[in-house]
């Protein structure tokens, strides 16, 4: 039922806003009609009034007809050798043990029902029974990992509140037990196999959180070797490197999506991993895949915790599945996310949450209504945190119109750009590279050639005339030609192409956005203005030698210092007398008692708020080796591993134009 939907007959019957079809009015939502012909209780449901709203799904909309449990974390740590020596494991158990106080809740609840668990691995793996009772943790250990079982039900998955005492002595156990370590070889596969059949045992969905080092070479499931060929860039099996391997991992995500489980995968490699595989599970089932290479807990750790904190705070829903419906003239046909889709409808996620944005193409196949418009109704249906089933429904009514000049004038370049990155994003791992950049070429010069024989006035051949809302179409679609993803350059890892290609297919509009024209901002210190100051353009003429700037793209944020910084400045931020003086390797701003150090701390958190990753920052000095990674940022200059600059992109384009309008 939504407001779309037409009362007649006294309100004994309605019409349906998507299919037309009449139908009866059940006697238990019988109302009569005011003058108007409308309903006596419109403003008293949601579901007429609204274009948003939730119900509490009855129990035919539950698994098995029975109400579901609270969901679980369950917290996977790999104590191999590399974990251990980079610190990563005795900071993460330090963290935990604040961190679990915070794990999300129903609104208007004291404490979270979300019962949390606890393994550890490398070549086996161990339980640990954390049960509330117990004076001692207790382990268990499963060294069989071709037959993957959870060898205990009881003690495993507890309430935080209730086995505290237990947990954070664990938590001060872990380090030293395998303080030791010479293990160096993992397993995987396994463990995302012990999470599922843990969920499946307590009849929950939940999420897991993994921290891992390295590709996993141990016998097991799911074993992996290195496939990393550089040769193969700029081929016709480029592909194949960003081509998950199928068998194990593809059933484990069929598993996962079935059981509600949700992987969240934080990587510390220091070298290939095969990300493309391993990144698999987690783009299936409505994770996120987070990367420290080279990790070192003093250098790294600030970035690494603020993650894992936002990750495990975040509002979530599990076990959800969504539909999206349309009136007729026009039809979803396809949906890009971390989705899995059994079907051509129900888009399945093991969970769903604030930071994954999912982007559907709707086809255009018959006759639109000028006067009654399109309709689309989205409805999501899902557990919540505390274990409550419910459908959440969005109701959208859009105008059609058959001149298409009004359709250039409201067309929305953000969220055609998001599309496009997508659709780019997956058809690499079908096509070449070489392909995919002409298509998208192809398809800009296609729009433009399109207004300009349809809807714009007439000039003179020799200029380019761009639609009002796609002035800066042109400037996005170059920029995302110069991805790391999409430029096969010896200089990019595989594995990091491969992480901006499972990121950015989850992204939400305003991520797209800034990632393919990230924020140049100048910082002209005016001390007393609260104002964010504003950005320019992201090209390297911007930049003078006596300035300092801000650059973010929502996964990086640099500090760009020019040789010829006023000395006073430098000195109010760093502390020391001069440019010249700044040290060799610059980590971290340091917090200093004064108005320039407090003006851009405060600039720097303003930026990081609007954004869902926490960003790493990076202090670069200009003429330094770190320079080169600030620079290919720069998407209006000439691309530093290939790609045009901005201007001569625009030149091609036009060409291209006024070839498909002779």
């Amino acid at each position: 039922m939504c407001p779309f939907m037409q009362f007649i007959d006294g309100g004994r019957r309605f019409q349906c806003a998507f299919c037309s079809c009449i139908n009866e009015v059940p006697v238990f939502y019988f109302q009569h009609l005011d003058h108007m012909g409308r309903r006596m209780d419109l403003y008293e449901r949601p579901e007429l009034s609204l274009g948003s709203y939730e119900f509490i799904a009855t129990l035919d909309y539950c698994k098995n007809n029975k109400p579901p449990n609270p969901p679980a974390y369950i917290f996977m740590i790999d104590v191999s050798y590399t974990n251990i020596k980079s610190g990563l494991v005795k900071l993460l158990c330090e963290e935990l043990k604040t961190l679990l106080e915070k794990l999300p809740r129903e609104e208007g609840v004291e404490s979270s029902a979300v019962r949390v668990g606890f393994v550890t691995y490398n070549k086996i793996l161990h339980f640990y029974n954390v049960k509330s009772a117990l004076a001692q943790p207790q382990m268990m250990v499963v060294s069989d990992v071709a037959e993957m079982f959870v060898p205990l039900q009881d003690g495993f998955l507890v309430n935080y509140q209730e086995s505290r005492a237990v947990i954070h002595n664990l938590l001060d156990q872990i380090p030293d037990m395998f303080a030791d370590t010479n293990e160096s070889e993992t397993v995987f596969a396994p463990i995302i196999q012990a999470g599922v059949e843990a969920f499946k045992a307590a009849e929950c969905s939940g999420k897991l959180f993994i921290f891992h080092s390295s590709i996993p070479t141990a016998e097991a499931p799911g074993k992996l070797k290195n496939r990393d060929d550089r040769k193969l860039f700029n081929t016709e099996k480029e592909k194949t490197l960003f081509q998950p391997l199928k068998g194990v991992y593809e059933q484990l995500c069929k598993d996962c999506v079935a059981q509600g489980c949700c992987v969240d995968l934080f990587l510390f490699p220091s070298q290939y991993l095969d990300l493309a595989t391993m990144g698999d599970v987690p783009t299936h089932t409505g994770g996120s895949v987070y990367k420290y290479s080279n990790f070192q807990a003093e250098v790294d750790g600030t970035h690494f915790l603020n993650d894992l904190r936002k990750d495990v705070e975040k509002p979530i829903g599990f076990d959800a599945i969504m539909r999206v419906r349309t009136s007729t003239g026009f039809r979803a046909t396809d949906f890009f996310g971390a989705i899995h889709m059994n079907n051509t409808t129900d888009v399945e996620m093991a969970a769903v949450d604030c930071d994954n944005a999912l982007t559907v193409e709707f086809k255009h196949d018959d006759t639109l209504n000028e006067e009654t418009g399109a309709f689309i109704q989205c409805a999501l249906l899902y557990t919540t945190v505390g274990g409550q089933r419910r459908l959440r429904v969005h109701n959208l009514s859009l105008n059609c119109s058959s001149q298409l000049s009004e359709l250039y004038k409201s067309c929305e370049t953000d969220t055609l750009i998001n599309f496009f990155a997508k659709s780019a994003y997956r058809a690499m791992l079908n096509q070449p590279l070489k392909n995919i950049r002409e298509i998208l070429v192809n398809q800009t010069a296609h729009m433009l050639a399109c207004y300009r024989k349809n809807c714009a006035s007439p000039s003179a051949a020799s200029q380019l005339i761009l639609p009002d809302a796609m002035k800066v179409f042109p400037v996005y679609m170059n920029s995302l030609m110069k991805t790391p993803a999409m430029v096969g350059s010896p200089e990019i890892s595989t594995d990091e192409r491969v992480l901006q290609r499972l990121c950015v297919m989850a992204m939400g509009v305003e991520e797209t956005q800034v990632l393919l024209y990230p924020c140049l901002i100048p910082l002209n210190m005016d001390v007393s203005s609260s104002v964010l100051p504003g950005a320019v353009r992201c090209s390297e003429e911007r930049l003078s030698d006596n300035g300092m700037f801000l650059l973010e793209n929502g996964r990086l944020l640099f500090l760009w210092l020019g040789q010829a910084c006023p000395s006073e400045l430098i000195q109010s931020l760093f502390n020391v007398p001069s440019f010249a003086h700044l040290p060799e390797e610059l980590n971290s701003l340091p917090e200093l008692d004064n108005p320039q150090s407090k003006k851009v701390h405060a600039i720097i958190s303003a930026i990081s708020e609007r954004r869902t990753n926490r960003m790493k920052l990076l202090i670069v000095k200009q003429k330094d080796r770190p320079e080169i990674l600030f620079r290919q940022h720069l998407v209006e200059d000439k691309g530093l591993h290939g790609g045009a600059s901005y201007m001569d992109f625009l030149c091609y384009v036009h060409r291209e134009v006024r070839q498909l309008l002779t």
